[in-house]
């Protein structure tokens, strides 16, 4: 089955990263962000009959059915994607399937993350111990219970960093080419105005003065975590003609799920990105030189160099001659995160992840303004869950 030009992105809404939301809820940052986007679309309410959204703290179940009400929607198709940071990516492909099916015609896909500030002095904090427990907890029979936790091997930093001390073994990786992505990533930001790091400079010597907080990775290669929203509207080829912005099609997809635990990955530098890439690529009909635009997961800047030679941008162990002797800004010979990336747009959970799909369909559109990639026709858009386990990659393009 092939989704090519079947759906197309038609509305955008996302809310500028923040480090704390307050006392706002996450159905209220997704009402938000979801309004703005049917707004964008230049439809209404009554016009959505679909509906994708993600697992949200708090609301044990009924997911989509408490977000719809909430909205005031009345969904004929409803689905509900855990794919950590390939989640807006997967959202996308499964609303233009559900539209090619005629299970909908417009689809909502939904993403968001509140923090809570936190207390600004000791007498706020609440000292009384929790309740408890009436029931004991159930024990974690999974394989990252049994081969990852007891070995250390707790959190994203510490695969992510094994990932990086291994290529660094196998193709002699510099500090200064790791250093050069998020470099590039901070000028893109420059030039949104959306982008937490918007105001503020980046030199590859502070990248490497920055603390190492596991090694190698220095603080200003990871992400740093925030809060937001982000929302798009998908909706059938024929009623992109009704829709009030341009068509950002849907030309190809794909997805891989290889592994949870980081101890049972087959490869460090053979992923599931591959398989991904490669299906979205082939449904496009299409190559990765062909990409005017790679909009690529960015958790920490070791995983740009993974996916750039996964996804096929470049020859194996290249990455880091190719990021040092190109520009990857916006402006440059190739573009790639032109919003800044999560490391300086700003990772808002679920909605970081669907920064690089709001991107790449806005940059089609060719809405963003000062960092507009000049008669971009095709963009790759990837997404990247757990540690390197679940991947999704997608090809947005300018005409059908």
């Amino acid at each position: 089955m092939s989704l090519k030009g079947a759906a197309a992105v038609v509305g955008i809404a996302e809310l500028a990263p923040q480090r704390y939301t307050g006392d706002a809820s996450i159905l209220d940052l997704l009402s938000q962000v979801g309004a703005e986007a049917i707004a964008d679309a230049g439809f209404k309410h009554a016009d959505i009959d679909g509906l994708v959204v993600h697992p949200i703290g708090g609301l044990p179940g009924f997911v989509p059915a408490t977000v719809a009400e909430y909205l005031g929607i009345k969904p004929t198709f409803a689905e509900l994607v855990d794919l950590g940071g390939a989640t807006g990516a997967g959202m996308v492909w499964r609303a233009a399937a559900a539209i090619q099916a005629g299970m909908c015609t417009t689809c909502l896909c939904l993403t968001g993350t509140r923090r809570r500030g936190r207390p600004q002095n000791r007498k706020q904090q609440n000292t009384e111990r929790p309740p408890p427990r009436s029931i004991a907890p159930t024990r974690d029979r999974s394989p990252a219970a049994e081969f990852d936790s007891p070995y250390g091997m707790v959190g994203a930093n510490v695969g992510y960093a094994m990932i990086a001390t291994r290529y660094t073994h196998e193709y002699g990786l510099q500090d200064t080419q790791r250093a050069k992505v998020a470099v590039d990533q901070r000028k893109n930001a420059n030039a949104n105005p959306k982008a937490f790091f918007h105001d503020q400079q980046l030199t590859i010597d502070d990248v490497l003065s920055s603390e190492v907080i596991c090694q190698p990775l220095h603080m200003l290669e990871i992400v740093m975590p925030a809060a937001g929203a982000a929302a798009l509207i998908v909706t059938a080829a024929d009623r992109v003609p009704d829709a009030k912005q341009k068509p950002a099609w849907i030309l190809g997809a794909g997805e891989s799920v290889t592994h949870s635990s980081f101890a049972q990955a087959p490869n460090l530098d053979a992923t599931g990105i591959g398989i991904a890439s490669r299906a979205a690529f082939n449904m496009a009909d299409v190559k990765p030189g062909d990409m005017g635009l790679a909009s690529l997961y960015d958790c920490y800047t070791i995983m740009v160099l993974l996916t750039l030679e996964e996804a096929g941008f470049v020859p194996r162990g290249e990455a880091g001659a190719f990021v040092e002797s190109h520009d990857l800004t916006w402006a440059g010979d190739f573009p790639l995160n032109t919003h800044g990336g999560q490391l300086s747009f700003g990772q808002a959970g679920m909605a970081g992840g669907m920064s690089h799909v709001t991107e790449a369909a806005r940059q089609i559109q060719g809405r963003c303004g000062e960092r507009q990639v000049p008669g971009l026709e095709l963009a790759y858009a990837h997404g990247n869950g757990g540690i390197i386990a679940e991947q999704t990659g997608l090809v947005f393009g300018a005409s059908r």
